[in-house]
């Protein structure tokens, strides 16, 4: 499951489009106000005290897309998701690697087309009910055989035979072909007994009985749209129960008054929209009982091009600009975007460089363009290639043959600062090659999205440890089947050429091999023009530890709280106050200490809770 960041989010769509979980994933805003019924830490902290539990409140700045695992696409809701379910496995908070999960083992048959689980016999979901093999095969059998539950994680099963359960403990897949992400199946697994009796898994949004019946870390108790969600510590999940007895997310549409929340003690915890602005985190360095974490990133913001909206079966729909069908017009673009000027006066620092599709924190998969491929800032180089491409300037505007300006529109997410600002720059850089601009702010660029009826779009991607989601979304076979349709697809790319690259890395179990082909895939993209990687965003969070003694960050060295490949950060958080015999100790693998239930607050993307699709901020798919 990858989590999107609106559309950069998924809102990539999971994805970016996604999104932002770009999910993603982390957050940052400007000014508003609060969205709905305030949780102010004064009365959950006397509320605590009186009934003796322990609240964690954490302020995000995404709204859900949909508690449905099987929809979910979003950062905010891909990370709920792994709190309420367990998946197959997860990865270890120091190096990525796949240890136990649901799953306590896994083994390929001697051609690797058979792959066989062996299921925890301690895992209870939360009715009482034990967790066994035929839920993950219900599971998986669902997404195979239903559309409607294939939207968010569908190109995890897409390789499956046939998913079979000979016991409760015993899961066996059988693939049509060898596949590399069998240790890395991020697919929330869910009650059969309870999901069996959905009907339309692409309208159901899994917010109508609570408490929701799971069996991850956290148990979710209550939810209102763009308001909150609320959960509640596991006593029996079977790595430990979490040592905070509470967790809420609530909707903020304003990120400073988050800010001023956790400067107040009102909030334990602020992630930003994706993450906390350069302003926002000067302002809380030295405050007292507050500490700013900052980390390598695990997403990138980039600019999307429309490259012709088109159904599966190749019928074209949208208004994108023709011009953006020329590659010499794409790299036109990219070649006059200051990216250093980029990471100095908008993210101050606080992000690298962009280059290839995947963050350099992935250095087995990070690639780099050579010095002749590179398009770096170039307006001279810009401007021939527009005159080669057939868009001359005509005093001060570029004008094609048909004798129309070449004006374009670019989609932004008003939640996000980062996304105002770089337009701003964009209005100038491509004014002086006599490109008009138009930057859309939307709290919801879903629609327009999905309708195909945009130029280029402000979008970004949250990525796993392993890389075939978010490279997945570039296939064909992620296109919608009808046109405005809700589908895997980031932004409608299909080429054969990158197809095959595709099939070959998900084929290919050699890791050196397989990390080749990931980065010709890479190149072929930058090339393209398709993608432009403009910067690789720090993770930059903010947390009071006057309430959280402690918590893991992933990577532990030095990595992200908010927005994990895991629970990690909310299982682990210790509450101030709470003596050294309180944490009990965490799974072998991974060293982390037993934690939390939290109370989380999020900044609102403002976006309808809605079955479809979702692009609404910076970080929105895992």
């Amino acid at each position: 499951m990858v989590e999107r960041v609106p559309p950069r989010s998924i809102q990539p769509r999971s994805r970016l489009r996604v999104l932002l979980a770009s999910g993603a994933a982390a957050l940052a805003l400007t000014a508003g106000s609060v969205v709905g019924v305030p949780l102010g830490a004064a009365p959950q902290q006397a509320q605590a005290a009186d009934s003796g539990k322990s609240t964690l409140t954490v302020a995000v700045a995404q709204s859900v897309d949909s508690l449905s695992p099987f929809l979910a696409q979003k950062l905010m809701s891909t990370s709920v998701s792994r709190l309420m379910y367990d998946f197959l496995t997860n990865y270890d908070p120091k190096d990525n690697h796949a240890v136990p999960a649901l799953a306590t083992k896994w083994e390929p048959s001697a051609d690797k087309l058979t792959w066989t689980y062996t299921i925890r016999s301690d895992s209870k979901w939360s009715d009482g009910r034990q967790a066994t093999a035929e839920d993950a095969a219900w599971t998986f059998n669902k997404m195979m055989t239903d559309e409607g539950a294939a939207q968010a994680n569908g190109n995890f099963v897409a390789n499956f035979k046939k998913v079979t359960a000979p016991s409760p403990t015993q899961l066996v897949i059988e693939l049509k072909e060898p596949q590399a992400t069998m240790a890395a199946l991020d697919v929330p697994i869910v009650p059969k007994h309870v999901w069996e009796k959905v009907g339309d898994f692409s309208k159901f949004n899994n917010d109508t009985k609570f408490p929701i019946v799971g069996n991850g870390p956290f148990i979710l108790t209550d939810y209102k749209v763009d308001q909150y969600v609320k959960l509640k510590a596991n006593k029996d999940f079977w790595r430990g129960k979490p040592k905070f007895d509470e967790l809420v997310f609530k909707t903020y549409k304003d990120q400073d008054a988050a800010v001023a929340a956790l400067r107040k003690g009102e909030v334990s915890f602020v992630a930003g929209s994706p993450a906390l602005t350069p302003a926002q985190a000067a302002s809380l360095n030295g405050e007292k009982n507050v500490k700013v974490n900052e980390g390598p990133g695990r997403r990138f913001f980039a600019l999307a091009t429309n490259p012709g909206a088109q159904t599966k079966d190749g019928k074209k729909f949208g208004n994108g600009n023709k011009a953006l069908l020329d590659q010499k017009v794409r790299q036109a673009l990219f070649l006059s975007i200051d990216r250093k000027t980029i990471i100095d006066k908008v993210f101050q620092g606080h992000a690298v460089e962009g280059q290839g599709y995947i963050p350099p924190r992935f250095s087995t998969y990070f690639w780099q363009p050579s010095a002749d491929q590179s398009l770096a800032y170039d307006p001279a180089k810009a401007a021939k290639l527009l005159d080669e491409a057939g868009y001359p300037l005509k005093g001060d505007q570029r004008v094609g043959k048909d004798g129309k300006p070449l004006d374009l529109r670019i989609l932004c997410h008003a939640t996000d600062p980062n996304d105002k600002a770089i337009g701003k720059y964009l209005q100038e850089w491509w004014g002086k090659l006599g490109i008009g601009l138009k930057v859309d702010c939307r709290d919801d660029v879903s629609v327009p999205w999905y309708a195909g009826e945009y130029d280029l779009a402000f979008d970004g991607w949250s990525v796993n440890p392993d890389p075939d989601f978010v490279l997945g979304i570039h296939t064909c076979g992620a296109l919608p089947v009808k046109a405005k349709d809700s589908a895997t697809t980031d932004n409608f790319i299909c080429d054969k050429t990158y197809d095959e690259l595709y099939k070959k890395q998900l084929a290919e179990y050699d890791p050196a091999k397989r990390a080749e082909l990931v980065k010709q895939m890479q190149s072929w993209m930058y090339d393209s023009g398709y993608m432009n990687i403009i910067a690789y965003p720090n993770a930059v969070e903010a947390y009071r530890t006057d309430q959280i003694k402690s918590i893991t960050t992933m990577p532990e060295a030095a990595g992200n709280i908010y927005g994990q490949d895991g629970y990690w950060s909310w299982w682990s958080a210790v509450p101030a106050g709470s003596s050294s015999s309180d944490s009990s100790g965490g799974s072998g693998s991974t060293g982390v200490v037993v934690g939390i239930i939290v109370a989380v607050v999020v900044l609102a993307g403002g976006g309808l809770f809605i079955a479809k699709r979702r692009r609404t901020t910076a970080d929105d798919r895992e």
